[in-house]
């Protein structure tokens, strides 16, 4: 890592490792149809197309990676934001209740909505504009005042208070254990349901993404001379940044995340074109935009309110057990399960694309 700061300098490799990372989360993505909204579904409706199980891999990667990188000492989390960082619970439920909400209303994460719009979803491309702009606008814009009052209402210290590991004392081999068992119920059920390659081994890569993101801000921060940000994968934050960076602050230094957005819209764009996927696809009518438009606020202001969206919470912070980042995936879980079942009736209709592949045993028609 050193080599490349003293040939790019510190900024532009920070810049260039987002956009290498974000190119294969972005590929990954769209060929595994990695979907928190899909799998949260496909387990309250109980049914058994492949996509929670391509979630579970995902997730199950994402902790074993991370924690085998801790154990091996190329990693420390104690340093990142989600952990060495005063957080807030009441931001974290409620955020992640919001953002369940609304990744439902809209149809996808932020993530998704990402990787979507590289598809040609012209919806995407909407809601992920409005989920920018309000992410923006929560965290130093008109919404800002209304989400530090939310966060303030109940707050945890930073350090071994919001880390999970500490908390409960069962270490990072029992991190790992954890991880591992999880990882044992995906390829059960990856057997019993028939899932294909591209989804359990595209989902692997989409765990792997986010310990590579961990060990790598990690490795260039102990290697920098100016202090950079732990991080991993996230979309709220970095969405609203590199809107901010295309129309306003076009002169700041390059940084992880401005790499990492523009990175995982081209792996999207170029996966969905070797594939034969690229398809311009807009909105039936009025009432549908309504729908994604609510959503994508929803999600814009609740992923800044949580300090996380799916994968910043339910994969990355989950990652390094942070107190945060478990009670935003829990409330999301729940939220999304309930708006499903108010919203939507449970019509199985309304689920994205199927995993690529011949259908999974048992899957609907």
């Amino acid at each position: 890592m050193q080599s490349l700061i003293d040939r790019f300098g510190e900024n532009w490799t920070l810049a260039l490792t987002g956009l290498a990372i974000g190119l294969a989360f972005g590929f990954l993505a769209q060929r595994s149809r990695f979907c928190l909204r899909s799998a949260v579904i496909e387990f309250s409706r109980n049914l058994t197309g492949g996509k929670l199980t391509v979630w579970l891999f995902a997730f199950a990667t994402a902790v074993m990676a991370t924690q085998l990188l801790v154990l091996a000492g190329a990693f420390d989390a104690r340093d990142a934001r989600q952990i060495a960082a005063r957080g807030s619970l009441s931001g974290a439920a409620i955020g992640g209740a919001l953002f369940g909400m609304g990744m439902i209303l809209a149809r996808g994460c932020s993530s998704r909505l990402l990787v979507l719009a590289a598809q040609g979803n012209l919806r995407s491309v909407l809601s992920g504009l409005v989920f920018a702009v309000t992410a923006q606008a929560a965290w130093t814009g008109a919404l800002s005042p209304l989400r530090v009052a939310i966060s303030e209402w109940w707050t945890v210290d930073g350090g071994a208070s919001r880390d999970l590991i500490a908390r409960t004392g069962i270490g990072h081999g029992g991190a790992l254990l954890f991880g591992a068992v999880w990882l044992a119920a995906a390829v059960f059920w990856t057997r019993r349901q028939k899932v294909p390659f591209w989804g359990w081994a595209g989902a692997i890569g989409v765990g792997l993404c986010i310990a590579a993101a961990w060990w790598a801000t990690y490795a260039i921060s102990g290697a920098s001379f100016d202090p950079h940000p732990i991080q991993a994968l996230s979309f709220t934050g970095p969405s609203a940044e590199v809107l901010t960076r295309v129309l306003f602050a076009t002169d700041k230094p390059p940084n992880f995340d401005l790499g990492l957005v523009p990175g995982v819209f081209l792996g999207s764009f170029l996966a969905a074109a070797l594939f034969g996927e690229l398809k311009l696809e807009g909105f039936s009518g009025g009432a549908s935009m309504r729908r994604y438009l609510v959503g994508a606020m929803a999600m814009g202001f609740g992923g800044m309110l949580a300090g996380g969206c799916a994968v910043g919470a339910g994969l990355s912070g989950a990652a390094v057990f942070t107190i945060t980042s478990w009670v935003t995936l829990c409330t999301m879980w729940a939220a999304a399960a309930l708006t499903d079942r108010l919203v939507d009736q449970r019509d199985t209709g309304t689920l994205d694309q199927p995993v690529p592949g011949p259908p999974a045993a048992g899957a609907p028609a």
